[in-house]
């Protein structure tokens, strides 16, 4: 399903004609179709001084081709994907031929941009990957988490994704190839530069990420078919909070999935990593989604494999919003 044409006014298509019918804009615009990029990262490709891209950045975000979003002291910009704007840019842009000389030296500029970030990302990464690897041994595997999250969000489509706290942006890579739209949202600017390079490398277009405030999410209300909240809680001082904020931005119908580690001791995350909270009982994540106007339809926990190093459970918590036409049956699962 595709959403209805959006038709312009003659003012407004008239703008965004203009301002797309210019070489540099029209360049701009191929390249944002490839990646989010910064005005640093544009002056770079395109070989033109800062000012002048910035004045052609502003004149396509008023004519609404792009978008500007902050991310710390900088700021991205992508294609619209929303409005009159969005279309005119990707009509557009199916009529430009990806061979064209201009466009493919871009790119191979772009390779290059793409290339120091995927360079930071990963000495990031390395950097802190034996931290990570000693808390991936204490829980259930990584594998059977997300089986499990497949398992709990399988009984219906959806189209679009919003992970909270996506970190390295796993939730997106994993439901990429079955919906239109996917975003995510962490304040950690390092952590959104893994997730925009594990992204890029698997070609996923359809899903990005920004910094964002999950307890003040910088989106409409009923924008999203899921939402996911993926070992986010035991960071946060009020969880209800956040699921709350999570339910505003639920579509009718829509399913908000908590993934969290249950009821532990393992004093020496709080004291070594910022965990708020040593995992969660089974009512109070419940009680939280109830609070918030969601319907609680799942819960169930994952113990460690026998044998492993595994000390911590794994629970999921699946909800509801309650405004869909047609209610499902309530399905209650402990395990």
């Amino acid at each position: 399903m595709t959403e209805d044409r959006i038709q312009l006014g003659f003012d407004a298509l008239n703008a965004a004609l203009k301002a797309a019918g210019e070489e540099t804009r029209l360049r701009v615009l191929a390249l944002l179709a490839e990646a989010e990029l910064t005005v640093t990262d544009l002056t770079d490709i395109l070989r033109q001084s800062q000012p002048r891209i910035s004045r052609h950045l502003k004149l396509l975000v008023e004519a609404g081709l792009i978008e500007r979003f902050r991310e710390g002291t900088w700021a991205f910009f992508r294609l619209a994907e929303h409005g009159g704007g969005a279309e005119v840019a990707r009509a557009l842009l199916d009529h430009l031929n990806p061979a064209d000389q201009t466009i493919a030296r871009d790119r191979e500029r772009l390779a290059s941009v793409r290339a120091a970030r995927a360079a930071a990302a990963q000495l990031y990464f390395r950097e802190h990957a034996a931290e990570w690897d000693r808390i991936r041994k204490l829980h259930v595997a990584d594998e059977a988490v997300e089986a499990a999250i497949r398992q709990a969000l399988a009984d219906k489509p959806f189209r679009s994704l919003l992970d909270l706290g996506t970190g390295t942006g796993r939730m997106l890579e994993l439901f990429a190839p079955e919906i239109e739209r996917g975003l995510g949202l962490d304040l950690s600017l390092d952590m959104l530069l893994l997730a925009r390079d594990r992204l890029e490398r698997a070609g996923l277009k359809n899903c990005s990420v920004r910094q964002g405030d999950l307890y003040d999410l910088p989106l409409a209300n009923d924008s999203f078919d899921v939402v996911i909240l993926h070992q986010v809680l035991h960071f946060l001082d009020d969880g209800g909070r956040a699921i709350k904020e999570a339910a505003r931005v639920l579509r009718p119908g829509g399913r908000l999935l908590v993934v969290d580690f249950a009821p532990h001791e393992q004093e020496f995350l709080r004291e070594q990593f910022a965990h708020r909270r040593l995992g969660f009982a089974p009512e109070a994540v419940t009680q939280w989604m109830v609070q918030s106007g969601l319907e609680p339809v799942m819960q169930r926990s994952l113990k460690p494999e026998l044998g492993s190093e595994g000390k911590i459970a794994v629970s999921l918590w699946l909800a509801r919003d309650t405004r869909a036409l047609m209610a499902q049956p309530v399905r209650r699962e402990v395990a």
